[in-house]
């Protein structure tokens, strides 16, 4: 599919430096575009590759743009979000709207729209709200609800059971149903390969416009606030409350049955313990703690076999004052 740079702007709001005429297919990275293509600039490191691009346009920001560059240019405030919703005109799933290779249960309700692809499993009245994308192998459990305008990777499963089971006096486990279901409101996009535990009652609720990298485990009962994004490999333990706009790191751990308040930033491979009460909060470490004070702690702990070597010294040194007192 070809459109010209002339439409390109208007969808983006850009102005057209060149010819508005020219016409592309797909987009590129700047260095390797070539004459049918698109590409943007927003970072000055890369500055140079806007005079030598083979691309038919660069969407470019204003600050970026130069009269020496002989490459057609639309130019907008933000080059980044600009290309980022480019890119949106310019995917488009190629799968039908259900796959006959899908399992789609008869009292599922499918909205608008919706595109679902071979081997995805939607199970007893799950509900798939409209223009969302479910990619192959994902596991959609009974009853469970997805959102408008969302994106499932490849593998992702939704609702399967919580980890619920009590000790009995035998040393074994007696394993505790799991009646609730899961909740993913609108924008919402589930990495591949994570896993969403249905809520042992009422629901595991993810909120709209939550971002999860692949393999994130949300436990039973688990709330995400709004526009909150985490990124790979996170655990979060049951009933743990994680508020809107939160940015966690890669690998990073939750106990159970704690809150995390808005706007909270957790550095990789952090373990949250305890309630985060204050907004705005940047952590790290285990337990985290604020990020400042755990670089600074980072600092002294490489130090630490030459501070123990200079105590040991120390001590000696008081030991023998002490037996020189002694004797004399």
């Amino acid at each position: 599919m070809k459109i010209s740079i002339n439409d390109i702007a208007r969808l983006i709001g850009g102005r057209v430096v060149g010819d508005g005429q020219h016409e592309v297919s797909s987009p590129a990275k700047i260095e390797e575009a070539a004459a049918d293509q698109i590409t943007f600039l927003a970072n000055n490191k890369y500055l140079d590759f806007a005079f030598t691009t083979q691309a038919g346009c660069i969407v470019l920001s204003a600050q970026l743009y130069q009269p020496q560059i002989t490459a057609n240019c639309i130019i907008v405030d933000d080059a980044y979000q600009a290309f980022s919703q480019l890119l949106q005109h310019f995917q488009h799933p190629s799968a039908p709207e259900i796959s006959d290779r899908a399992f789609v249960h008869p009292s599922a309700v499918i909205g608008a729209r919706v595109h679902i692809y071979p081997n995805v499993y939607i199970g007893e009245r799950a509900v798939i709200g409209d223009d969302s994308i479910i990619y192959p192998n994902v596991t959609i459990y009974a009853h469970c609800v997805v959102g408008q305008r969302c994106i499932m990777h490849a593998g992702a499963v939704i609702g399967s059971d919580g980890f619920g089971f009590a000790p009995t006096e035998d040393g074994a486990y007696h394993k505790i149903p799991q009646l609730g279901n899961v909740i993913i409101e609108d924008d919402c996009e589930i990495g591949a390969n994570t896993c969403i535990d249905r809520a042992t009652m009422g629901s595991t609720i993810i909120r709209k416009g939550v971002k999860l990298d692949n393999l994130i485990q949300v436990a039973h009962n688990v709330e995400i606030g709004e526009h909150t994004v985490i990124a790979a490999q996170t655990g979060i333990s049951g009933s743990t409350k994680i508020g809107h706009h939160n940015r966690i790191g890669g690998q990073v751990g939750f106990v159970g049955h704690i809150s995390v308040a808005p706007y909270t930033q957790i550095n990789a491979q952090s373990a949250v313990a305890s309630h985060v009460k204050k907004e705005g909060l940047a952590l790290s470490g285990t337990p985290a703690i604020d990020i400042k004070q755990h670089f600074k702690a980072t600092v002294v702990y490489k130090d630490l076999p030459e501070l123990a070597r200079k105590v040991r010294e120390l001590e000696m040194l008081i030991q023998q004052l002490k037996n020189g007192e002694h004797t004399s």
